[in-house]
Protein backbone atom coordinates (compact mmCIF):
# COMPACT_ATOMS: atom_id res chain seq x y z
CA UNK A 1 0.00 0.00 0.00
CA UNK A 2 1.40 3.52 -0.73
CA UNK A 3 1.98 5.63 1.89
CA UNK A 4 -0.57 8.61 2.05
CA UNK A 5 1.69 12.44 1.34
CA UNK A 6 -0.04 14.95 3.98
CA UNK A 7 1.06 18.74 4.71
CA UNK A 8 -0.17 20.39 7.63
CA UNK A 9 -0.74 24.33 7.11
CA UNK A 10 -0.32 26.01 10.63
CA UNK A 11 -1.83 29.45 11.00
CA UNK A 12 0.18 31.23 13.58
CA UNK A 13 -0.36 34.81 12.72
CA UNK A 14 -2.30 36.28 15.89
CA UNK A 15 -0.77 38.83 17.64
CA UNK A 16 -0.21 38.87 21.71
CA UNK A 17 -2.57 41.96 21.98
CA UNK A 18 -4.73 40.23 24.55
CA UNK A 19 -1.58 38.22 26.18
CA UNK A 20 -0.49 42.10 26.87
CA UNK A 21 3.20 41.35 25.16
CA UNK A 22 5.22 42.13 22.59
CA UNK A 23 6.12 38.22 21.97
CA UNK A 24 3.60 36.58 19.18
CA UNK A 25 1.13 34.72 20.98
CA UNK A 26 1.77 31.30 19.78
CA UNK A 27 5.17 31.94 21.08
CA UNK A 28 4.13 31.84 24.44
CA UNK A 29 5.36 28.78 26.11
CA UNK A 30 4.05 25.59 27.83
CA UNK A 31 5.94 23.73 29.44
CA UNK A 32 8.60 24.81 28.29
CA UNK A 33 8.31 24.90 24.93
CA UNK A 34 6.33 27.55 22.50
CA UNK A 35 2.27 26.79 21.59
CA UNK A 36 2.90 26.67 18.02
CA UNK A 37 6.42 23.83 18.91
CA UNK A 38 3.54 21.65 20.82
CA UNK A 39 1.06 21.93 17.78
CA UNK A 40 4.15 21.11 15.49
CA UNK A 41 5.23 17.95 17.45
CA UNK A 42 1.97 16.33 17.42
CA UNK A 43 1.66 17.01 13.52
CA UNK A 44 5.22 15.27 13.40
CA UNK A 45 3.77 12.13 15.42
CA UNK A 46 1.02 11.90 13.89
CA UNK A 47 2.90 11.14 10.21
CA UNK A 48 2.62 14.42 9.03
CA UNK A 49 5.36 14.87 6.07
CA UNK A 50 5.93 18.70 5.26
CA UNK A 51 4.60 21.70 6.81
CA UNK A 52 3.60 25.37 6.05
CA UNK A 53 3.70 27.69 8.53
CA UNK A 54 1.57 31.05 7.89
CA UNK A 55 2.45 33.86 10.02
CA UNK A 56 1.83 37.67 10.41
CA UNK A 57 3.50 40.55 8.84
CA UNK A 58 7.04 40.97 11.03
CA UNK A 59 6.67 37.59 13.13
CA UNK A 60 10.76 37.31 13.43
CA UNK A 61 10.55 35.29 16.14
CA UNK A 62 7.97 32.73 14.86
CA UNK A 63 9.91 32.53 11.59
CA UNK A 64 13.28 31.88 13.52
CA UNK A 65 11.56 29.21 15.89
CA UNK A 66 9.69 27.26 12.41
CA UNK A 67 13.27 27.24 10.58
CA UNK A 68 15.15 25.66 13.94
CA UNK A 69 12.80 23.19 15.09
CA UNK A 70 11.09 22.13 11.05
CA UNK A 71 13.78 23.57 8.83
CA UNK A 72 12.03 22.26 5.72
CA UNK A 73 8.88 23.88 6.58
CA UNK A 74 7.41 26.81 4.69
CA UNK A 75 6.81 29.85 6.01
CA UNK A 76 4.06 32.53 4.17
CA UNK A 77 3.21 35.79 5.22
CA UNK A 78 -0.64 36.76 5.77
CA UNK A 79 0.13 40.72 4.87
CA UNK A 80 -3.41 41.56 5.72
CA UNK A 81 -6.01 39.89 8.11
CA UNK A 82 -8.93 38.70 6.03
CA UNK A 83 -10.59 35.36 7.67
CA UNK A 84 -9.31 31.90 7.89
CA UNK A 85 -9.62 30.78 4.30
CA UNK A 86 -7.74 33.82 3.33
CA UNK A 87 -5.04 32.60 5.89
CA UNK A 88 -4.90 29.07 4.50
CA UNK A 89 -4.69 30.61 0.65
CA UNK A 90 -1.81 32.31 1.92
CA UNK A 91 0.58 29.16 1.33
CA UNK A 92 -1.25 28.50 -1.74
CA UNK A 93 1.81 27.47 -3.00
CA UNK A 94 2.50 24.73 -0.83
CA UNK A 95 -1.11 23.83 -1.58
CA UNK A 96 -0.04 23.76 -5.17
CA UNK A 97 2.83 21.02 -4.10
CA UNK A 98 -0.46 18.46 -3.67
CA UNK A 99 -0.93 15.94 -0.52
CA UNK A 100 -3.38 13.19 -0.15
CA UNK A 101 -4.63 15.02 2.94
CA UNK A 102 -3.79 18.60 4.41
CA UNK A 103 -4.71 19.59 8.06
CA UNK A 104 -5.34 22.82 8.77
CA UNK A 105 -4.29 23.49 12.65
CA UNK A 106 -3.99 26.47 15.04
CA UNK A 107 -0.87 27.53 16.86
CA UNK A 108 -2.72 28.62 19.86
CA UNK A 109 -4.03 24.91 20.60
CA UNK A 110 -0.91 23.22 22.25
CA UNK A 111 -2.78 20.45 23.77
CA UNK A 112 -3.99 18.83 20.33
CA UNK A 113 -2.94 15.45 20.54
CA UNK A 114 -1.39 13.31 17.77
CA UNK A 115 -4.04 10.84 18.26
CA UNK A 116 -6.73 13.42 17.28
CA UNK A 117 -4.89 14.41 13.80
CA UNK A 118 -4.34 10.74 12.75
CA UNK A 119 -8.66 10.39 13.43
CA UNK A 120 -8.52 13.45 10.88
CA UNK A 121 -6.81 11.85 8.50
CA UNK A 122 -7.91 8.51 8.69
CA UNK A 123 -11.41 10.24 7.43
CA UNK A 124 -10.20 11.52 4.45
CA UNK A 125 -8.17 7.92 3.52
CA UNK A 126 -11.39 6.69 3.61
CA UNK A 127 -12.91 9.28 1.24
CA UNK A 128 -13.63 12.39 2.90
CA UNK A 129 -13.10 15.41 1.21
CA UNK A 130 -13.88 18.08 4.30
CA UNK A 131 -13.78 16.63 7.74
CA UNK A 132 -14.14 19.09 10.78
CA UNK A 133 -13.39 18.34 14.12
CA UNK A 134 -16.10 19.07 16.72
CA UNK A 135 -16.18 19.31 20.61
CA UNK A 136 -18.97 19.84 23.38
CA UNK A 137 -18.45 22.36 25.70
CA UNK A 138 -19.97 23.00 29.31
CA UNK A 139 -21.41 25.98 27.67
CA UNK A 140 -21.76 26.27 24.14
CA UNK A 141 -22.28 29.84 23.63
CA UNK A 142 -20.04 31.69 20.94
CA UNK A 143 -19.44 28.66 19.30
CA UNK A 144 -20.28 28.09 15.87
CA UNK A 145 -22.82 24.60 15.89
CA UNK A 146 -22.31 21.40 13.79
CA UNK A 147 -25.05 20.96 11.87
CA UNK A 148 -25.10 16.68 11.22
CA UNK A 149 -27.81 14.82 9.36
CA UNK A 150 -27.61 11.23 8.87
CA UNK A 151 -24.18 10.95 9.83
CA UNK A 152 -23.12 14.09 7.26
CA UNK A 153 -21.64 17.47 8.62
CA UNK A 154 -23.55 19.94 6.16
CA UNK A 155 -22.83 23.18 7.81
CA UNK A 156 -21.36 25.04 10.52
CA UNK A 157 -23.83 27.53 11.79
CA UNK A 158 -22.54 30.57 13.48
CA UNK A 159 -24.17 31.08 16.89
CA UNK A 160 -25.81 35.08 15.52
CA UNK A 161 -26.81 32.80 12.41
CA UNK A 162 -28.40 29.97 14.03
CA UNK A 163 -32.52 29.21 14.80
CA UNK A 164 -33.76 28.38 18.32
CA UNK A 165 -33.58 24.99 17.67
CA UNK A 166 -29.48 24.78 16.26
CA UNK A 167 -28.53 27.04 19.40
CA UNK A 168 -29.78 24.04 21.58
CA UNK A 169 -26.88 21.87 19.75
CA UNK A 170 -24.55 20.94 21.44
CA UNK A 171 -21.30 19.82 19.30
CA UNK A 172 -19.37 22.53 18.81
CA UNK A 173 -16.73 23.76 15.70
CA UNK A 174 -12.90 23.35 17.05
CA UNK A 175 -11.56 25.10 14.40
CA UNK A 176 -8.89 22.29 13.33
CA UNK A 177 -10.05 21.43 9.80
CA UNK A 178 -8.80 18.17 7.37
CA UNK A 179 -9.23 18.47 3.49
CA UNK A 180 -8.68 15.96 0.55
CA UNK A 181 -5.53 17.64 -1.19
CA UNK A 182 -7.47 17.07 -4.40
CA UNK A 183 -9.22 19.84 -5.68
CA UNK A 184 -8.37 21.73 -2.53
CA UNK A 185 -7.04 25.18 -3.77
CA UNK A 186 -10.47 25.63 -6.29
CA UNK A 187 -12.69 24.71 -3.25
CA UNK A 188 -11.16 27.11 -1.23
CA UNK A 189 -11.66 29.65 -4.25
CA UNK A 190 -14.85 29.50 -4.04
CA UNK A 191 -15.33 30.83 -0.69
CA UNK A 192 -16.72 34.59 -0.50
CA UNK A 193 -16.70 37.00 1.73
CA UNK A 194 -20.43 37.90 2.24
CA UNK A 195 -20.40 38.84 5.74
CA UNK A 196 -20.87 41.32 8.28
CA UNK A 197 -16.68 40.99 8.61
CA UNK A 198 -16.06 40.53 4.87
CA UNK A 199 -13.83 38.08 5.67
CA UNK A 200 -12.98 35.23 3.72
CA UNK A 201 -14.48 31.94 6.63
CA UNK A 202 -12.60 28.59 6.14
CA UNK A 203 -15.80 27.24 7.64
CA UNK A 204 -17.74 28.54 4.41
CA UNK A 205 -15.88 25.01 2.74
CA UNK A 206 -18.36 22.84 4.59
CA UNK A 207 -21.34 24.26 3.35
CA UNK A 208 -20.10 24.48 -0.36
CA UNK A 209 -18.45 20.83 -0.19
CA UNK A 210 -21.60 19.52 0.69
CA UNK A 211 -23.52 21.41 -1.93
CA UNK A 212 -21.15 19.80 -4.38
CA UNK A 213 -21.98 16.31 -3.17
CA UNK A 214 -18.72 15.64 -2.06
CA UNK A 215 -18.60 14.05 1.31
CA UNK A 216 -18.19 15.97 4.52
CA UNK A 217 -17.67 15.05 8.46
CA UNK A 218 -16.82 15.52 11.90
CA UNK A 219 -15.37 13.93 14.41
CA UNK A 220 -15.29 14.72 18.03
CA UNK A 221 -12.40 15.12 20.87
CA UNK A 222 -12.83 16.54 24.40
CA UNK A 223 -13.06 20.49 25.30
CA UNK A 224 -9.46 20.19 27.01
CA UNK A 225 -7.31 19.00 23.65
CA UNK A 226 -8.84 21.85 21.46
CA UNK A 227 -8.75 24.87 24.19
CA UNK A 228 -7.20 27.56 22.39
CA UNK A 229 -5.10 30.26 24.22
CA UNK A 230 -5.75 34.47 24.06
CA UNK A 231 -4.82 35.62 27.41
CA UNK A 232 -2.77 34.95 30.40
CA UNK A 233 -4.66 33.07 31.91
CA UNK A 234 -5.99 30.55 29.39
CA UNK A 235 -2.50 30.51 29.03
CA UNK A 236 -2.26 29.30 32.97
CA UNK A 237 -4.99 27.03 32.13
CA UNK A 238 -3.63 24.85 29.38
CA UNK A 239 -0.54 24.92 31.47
CA UNK A 240 -2.27 23.04 34.21
CA UNK A 241 -4.24 20.50 31.90
CA UNK A 242 -1.02 19.66 30.38
CA UNK A 243 1.27 19.44 33.79
CA UNK A 244 -2.04 16.79 34.87
CA UNK A 245 -1.93 15.09 31.76
CA UNK A 246 1.98 14.35 32.20
CA UNK A 247 1.96 13.49 35.96
CA UNK A 248 -0.50 10.78 35.17
CA UNK A 249 1.43 9.81 32.01
CA UNK A 250 4.57 9.74 34.26
CA UNK A 251 2.39 7.18 37.30
CA UNK A 252 1.18 4.99 34.85
CA UNK A 253 4.38 4.04 33.64
CA UNK A 254 6.20 3.58 36.76
CA UNK A 255 7.30 6.90 38.19
CA UNK A 256 6.47 7.77 41.61
CA UNK A 257 5.14 10.94 42.20
CA UNK A 258 4.37 11.35 46.22
CA UNK A 259 2.61 14.80 45.68
CA UNK A 260 1.49 14.99 42.20
CA UNK A 261 -0.05 18.04 42.31
CA UNK A 262 3.45 19.92 43.15
CA UNK A 263 5.43 18.22 40.45
CA UNK A 264 6.39 19.98 37.49
CA UNK A 265 7.16 18.65 34.05
CA UNK A 266 8.98 20.02 30.69
CA UNK A 267 7.55 18.99 27.46
CA UNK A 268 10.97 16.84 27.04
CA UNK A 269 11.34 15.36 30.49
CA UNK A 270 12.23 11.61 30.45
CA UNK A 271 11.83 9.61 33.16
CA UNK A 272 12.37 5.68 33.94
CA UNK A 273 9.96 3.38 35.91
CA UNK A 274 11.05 3.44 39.40
CA UNK A 275 11.84 6.75 39.83
CA UNK A 276 10.51 8.56 42.82
CA UNK A 277 10.31 11.81 42.70
CA UNK A 278 9.34 14.35 46.18
CA UNK A 279 6.87 16.92 46.66
CA UNK A 280 7.82 20.69 44.89
CA UNK A 281 10.21 19.40 42.46
CA UNK A 282 10.27 21.42 39.04
CA UNK A 283 11.96 19.80 35.83
CA UNK A 284 13.12 22.37 33.15
CA UNK A 285 13.63 21.39 29.61
CA UNK A 286 16.61 18.55 28.87
CA UNK A 287 16.30 16.42 31.96
CA UNK A 288 16.68 12.64 31.69
CA UNK A 289 16.15 10.85 35.22
CA UNK A 290 17.12 7.05 34.91
CA UNK A 291 15.32 3.95 37.03
CA UNK A 292 15.81 3.86 40.92
CA UNK A 293 16.69 7.54 41.27
CA UNK A 294 15.56 9.71 44.01
CA UNK A 295 14.62 13.46 43.44
CA UNK A 296 13.79 14.45 46.87
CA UNK A 297 11.96 17.68 47.64
CA UNK A 298 12.09 21.24 46.45
CA UNK A 299 14.87 20.94 43.89
CA UNK A 300 14.81 22.66 40.64
CA UNK A 301 16.41 20.70 37.86
CA UNK A 302 17.10 21.45 34.16
CA UNK A 303 19.56 20.14 30.98
CA UNK A 304 20.91 17.54 33.54
CA UNK A 305 21.12 13.63 33.48
CA UNK A 306 20.73 12.02 36.43
CA UNK A 307 21.87 8.77 36.45
CA UNK A 308 20.44 5.11 38.08
CA UNK A 309 20.21 4.99 41.45
CA UNK A 310 21.49 8.40 42.44
CA UNK A 311 19.83 11.17 45.23
CA UNK A 312 19.32 14.63 44.50
CA UNK A 313 18.02 17.16 47.15
CA UNK A 314 16.30 18.10 48.79
CA UNK A 315 16.98 21.86 47.92
CA UNK A 316 19.06 20.88 44.91
CA UNK A 317 19.84 23.04 41.81
CA UNK A 318 20.77 21.18 39.22
CA UNK A 319 22.20 23.83 35.90
CA UNK A 320 22.66 22.74 32.40
CA UNK A 321 25.26 20.02 31.60
CA UNK A 322 24.74 18.38 35.43
CA UNK A 323 25.61 14.84 34.79
CA UNK A 324 25.03 12.70 38.35
CA UNK A 325 26.29 9.03 38.03
CA UNK A 326 24.94 5.83 38.91
CA UNK A 327 24.49 5.98 42.83
CA UNK A 328 25.95 9.11 43.43
CA UNK A 329 24.22 11.53 45.80
CA UNK A 330 23.46 15.52 45.54
CA UNK A 331 22.67 16.90 48.74
CA UNK A 332 20.69 20.11 50.03
CA UNK A 333 22.32 23.51 48.98
CA UNK A 334 24.13 22.40 46.13
CA UNK A 335 24.54 23.74 42.93
CA UNK A 336 26.09 21.72 39.85
CA UNK A 337 26.73 23.00 37.07
CA UNK A 338 28.71 21.84 33.62
CA UNK A 339 29.98 19.39 35.68
CA UNK A 340 30.11 15.59 36.12
CA UNK A 341 29.32 14.22 39.22
CA UNK A 342 31.12 10.32 38.99
CA UNK A 343 29.04 7.11 39.60
CA UNK A 344 29.42 6.50 43.66
CA UNK A 345 30.43 10.00 44.63
CA UNK A 346 28.94 12.14 47.71
CA UNK A 347 28.81 16.07 47.04
CA UNK A 348 26.49 16.15 50.37
CA UNK A 349 25.36 19.50 51.30
CA UNK A 350 26.28 23.89 50.94
CA UNK A 351 28.39 23.23 47.75
CA UNK A 352 29.23 24.97 44.41
CA UNK A 353 30.22 22.38 41.78
CA UNK A 354 30.73 24.18 38.41
CA UNK A 355 32.93 23.75 35.19
CA UNK A 356 34.22 20.71 37.12
CA UNK A 357 34.66 16.87 36.88
CA UNK A 358 34.36 14.79 40.35
CA UNK A 359 35.76 11.02 40.20
CA UNK A 360 33.66 7.87 40.84
CA UNK A 361 33.28 7.72 45.14
CA UNK A 362 35.00 11.13 45.81
CA UNK A 363 33.95 12.83 48.69
CA UNK A 364 33.21 16.33 48.72
CA UNK A 365 32.81 17.91 51.91
CA UNK A 366 30.33 20.97 53.07
CA UNK A 367 30.89 24.62 51.94
CA UNK A 368 33.38 23.50 49.22
CA UNK A 369 33.76 25.92 45.99
CA UNK A 370 35.03 25.08 43.01
CA UNK A 371 36.54 28.80 41.70
CA UNK A 372 35.70 28.07 38.07
CA UNK A 373 34.88 31.76 37.53
CA UNK A 374 37.78 34.87 37.03
CA UNK A 375 35.35 37.71 35.95
CA UNK A 376 36.01 37.14 32.14
CA UNK A 377 36.91 33.33 31.31
CA UNK A 378 35.74 29.83 33.13
CA UNK A 379 38.43 26.79 33.83
CA UNK A 380 37.87 23.43 34.97
CA UNK A 381 38.62 22.17 38.03
CA UNK A 382 39.63 18.10 38.47
CA UNK A 383 38.55 16.03 41.15
CA UNK A 384 40.01 12.54 40.84
CA UNK A 385 38.27 9.27 41.93
CA UNK A 386 38.26 8.19 45.71
CA UNK A 387 39.93 11.73 46.32
CA UNK A 388 38.30 13.57 49.83
CA UNK A 389 37.70 17.44 49.83
CA UNK A 390 37.44 18.71 53.07
CA UNK A 391 34.96 21.04 54.49
CA UNK A 392 34.84 24.67 53.46
CA UNK A 393 37.54 23.83 50.95
CA UNK A 394 37.83 26.69 47.71
CA UNK A 395 39.26 24.83 44.58
CA UNK A 396 40.99 27.51 42.41
CA UNK A 397 40.46 26.17 38.74
CA UNK A 398 42.44 25.56 36.55
CA UNK A 399 43.31 23.08 39.18
CA UNK A 400 43.49 19.17 39.42
CA UNK A 401 43.06 17.31 42.58
CA UNK A 402 45.09 13.03 41.70
CA UNK A 403 42.85 10.43 42.58
CA UNK A 404 42.67 9.54 46.27
CA UNK A 405 44.55 12.87 47.54
CA UNK A 406 42.91 14.59 49.92
CA UNK A 407 42.53 18.51 50.87
CA UNK A 408 42.18 20.06 53.95
CA UNK A 409 39.42 21.21 55.64
CA UNK A 410 39.26 25.21 55.01
CA UNK A 411 41.58 25.02 52.38
CA UNK A 412 42.07 27.45 49.68
CA UNK A 413 43.96 25.04 46.71
CA UNK A 414 45.68 27.04 43.91
CA UNK A 415 48.26 24.29 42.28
CA UNK A 416 47.57 20.89 41.51
CA UNK A 417 47.45 17.63 44.59
CA UNK A 418 49.02 14.68 43.00
CA UNK A 419 47.06 11.01 44.01
CA UNK A 420 47.22 10.20 47.64
CA UNK A 421 48.92 13.67 48.79
CA UNK A 422 47.48 15.41 51.26
CA UNK A 423 46.90 19.43 50.06
CA UNK A 424 46.79 22.54 53.48
CA UNK A 425 46.24 25.57 52.05
CA UNK A 426 45.62 27.70 54.97
CA UNK A 427 47.05 29.86 57.62
CA UNK A 428 48.83 28.10 60.50
CA UNK A 429 46.47 28.76 63.64
CA UNK A 430 47.89 30.74 66.17
CA UNK A 431 47.13 30.78 69.73
CA UNK A 432 47.28 33.67 72.24
CA UNK A 433 46.13 32.36 76.04
CA UNK A 434 44.18 34.48 78.22
CA UNK A 435 43.88 37.14 75.53
CA UNK A 436 39.83 36.41 75.53
CA UNK A 437 39.32 37.32 79.23
CA UNK A 438 41.82 40.83 79.20
CA UNK A 439 39.52 41.85 75.88
CA UNK A 440 36.45 41.39 78.04
CA UNK A 441 37.72 42.71 80.99
CA UNK A 442 38.64 45.90 78.78
CA UNK A 443 35.72 46.66 77.15
CA UNK A 444 33.69 46.09 80.43
CA UNK A 445 35.79 48.93 81.44
CA UNK A 446 34.98 51.18 78.92
CA UNK A 447 33.01 54.21 79.51
CA UNK A 448 31.97 53.38 76.08
CA UNK A 449 27.84 52.14 75.85
CA UNK A 450 27.68 48.60 74.80
CA UNK A 451 24.62 48.00 71.88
Amino acid sequence: MTERTSLALVLAAGEGTRMRSGLPKVMHKVAGLPMLGHVLKAAESAGIGRFAVVVGSGADAVKSFVAKRVPDAGLYEQLERRGTAHAVLAAREALAEGADDVLVLYGDTPLVTAGTLSRLRAEIAKGAAVVVLGFRPADPTGYGRLIVENGRLVAIREEKDASPEERRIGLCNAGLMAFAGAGLVELLGRIGNDNAKGEFYLTDAVGIAHAEGLSVVAIETDADEVAGVNTRAELAAVEAIWQQRARRAAMLSGVTLVAPETVFFSHDTAIEPDVTIEPNVVFGTGVSVEGGAVIHAFSHLEGARIGSGAAVGPFARLRPGADVGPEAKVGNFVEVKNASIGAGAKVSHLTYIGDASVGAEANIGAGTVTCNYDGYDKAKTIIGEGAFIGSNSSLVAPVTIGDGAYVGSGSVVTEDVAPDALALGRARQVEKPGWAARFRAAKAASPRKRV
